[in-house]
């Protein structure tokens, strides 16, 4: 796909944030909410990505073409922007791939050519949601962050849902604070076992650097979950980082947009097709933890945790770790080469596997307390769900 945009970028330019909109109708609250921060030192562009596919619905086209017009309106109206906009129109994309993470990829292309057209690969790509919101110091802290740490190749910025409001019905707060709750006890507990890659991948809350974006081959065409799989090439390294000194706020509603998700696990909350009050085992993270805090070890011995030869088989367990031997020179290489084997992904179908085999769910009033407890052991809260996301929120800011 060619250049989307014609007009030259300005010299300046440093960061350029990415929204994807289909079938929206207050995009204006989040285009607002970005409108309202504080100026960077840099030049900032917004990209709208418009987007619809070949065979979508007459409505759902007219509705972004109008919504398209709205915003150019709002646009021209306003001075002294701290952002230029920009809009890509693609409303006929191929069945096959259409959705939010073709969608990201044309806009996070566009970005990545504009950067290196001014020969800034430097340059920092910000995912957004079109209703999304942020604080007034979002565009400044990401800035400072980025240049404060020159070797930063992407990050994951911190987040929270709103828990109360007058947009949705009080049902839906109630749903998202508990899948809040699960996000970040998933998130904790991944951390507690130790493995490096216990990071939020939220598609509204990532950054990334225009020449990391390349290096690591670009945003895949995924339909749900781009954001998992695009920034777990990043976790397994040094360079990546949180960002926890602004916020961005997510939208808590509902959606059947894609087959997983925040907007689709909502949906099956409200419809009582999930049980939004419990989550993973805590003893599922307890098994994470033994299986791999002697991963040093692992060059000169197998690990014979009898979960993971239930899980991978002991022959294929044997070969994966051999060849990994075969294949890296010294301790580090060999931890970092285990945790690219055995990555975020495998990670999750392993929890699963141990939920459906070993340890069911459980009520999150009784596993996040555990994680707490472990994670410092004066901690005191009861079982009320707002406080231990509070708690949960408070940890993740650290």
């Amino acid at each position: 796909m060619g250049a989307q945009i014609d007009e030259a970028p300005s010299n300046q330019l440093g960061i350029i944030v990415v929204i994807p909109v289909h079938n929206e109708k207050d995009l204006l609250i989040s285009l607002k909410s970005l409108a309202n921060c504080d100026r960077p030192g840099c030049f900032c562009e917004v990209l709208l990505v418009f987007n619809a596919s070949e065979d979508s619905d007459e409505e759902i086209i007219s509705r972004n073409k109008a919504e398209k017009k709205k915003v150019q309106s709002w646009y021209d109206s306003q001075k002294d922007l701290c952002f230029k906009l920009f809009t890509i129109e693609q409303n006929n994309l191929p069945n096959k791939h259409a959705g939010v993470g073709l969608a990201r990829k044309i806009g996070m292309d566009e970005a990545t050519r504009r950067f290196n057209s001014i020969e800034n690969m430097d340059g920092i790509i910000l995912c957004f949601d079109a209703d999304s919101e942020c604080e007034p110091n979002y565009l400044v802290e990401i800035e400072k962050q980025f240049l404060k740490k020159p070797k930063l190749n992407a990050a994951s910025i911190y987040f929270e849902h709103a828990l109360k409001g007058d947009k949705f019905e009080e049902s839906v707060y109630e749903a998202i604070l508990y899948y809040e709750l699960h996000l970040r006890y998933y998130k904790n507990a991944l951390r507690y076992a130790n493995l490096p890659y216990a990071y939020h991948t939220i598609g509204s809350s990532m950054a990334v650097r225009a020449k990391d974006y390349v290096l690591q081959g670009g945003m895949n065409k995924r339909k749900a979950g781009e954001d998992f799989y695009f920034l777990q090439r990043f976790t397994n390294n040094p360079h990546f980082h949180e960002i926890n000194s602004t916020t961005v706020f997510p939208s808590p509603r509902p959606s059947d947009r894609v087959p997983f998700g925040t907007g689709r696990a909502i949906k099956e909350i409200l419809l009582g097709q999930r049980d939004e009050k419990s989550s993973y085992a805590f003893e599922s993270f307890t098994v994470l933890k033994e299986i791999f805090h002697e991963v040093d070890n692992w060059e000169e011995t197998y690990p014979f945790s009898p979960y993971l030869k239930a899980f991978l088989g002991e022959k294929e367990l044997r070969e994966s770790i051999n060849k990994i031997r075969s294949n890296t020179k010294n301790a580090e290489d060999f931890k970092k080469a285990i945790f690219t084997w055995f990555n975020a992904f495998k990670a999750l179908k392993f929890v699963h596997f141990l939920r459906d085999n070993y340890f069911p769910n459980e009520p999150l009033a009784f596993s996040v307390p555990k994680l707490l407890k472990e994670i410092n052991s004066n901690f005191k809260t009861g079982s009320e769900a707002n406080n231990l996301l509070l708690a949960l929120r408070e940890i993740d800011k650290l």
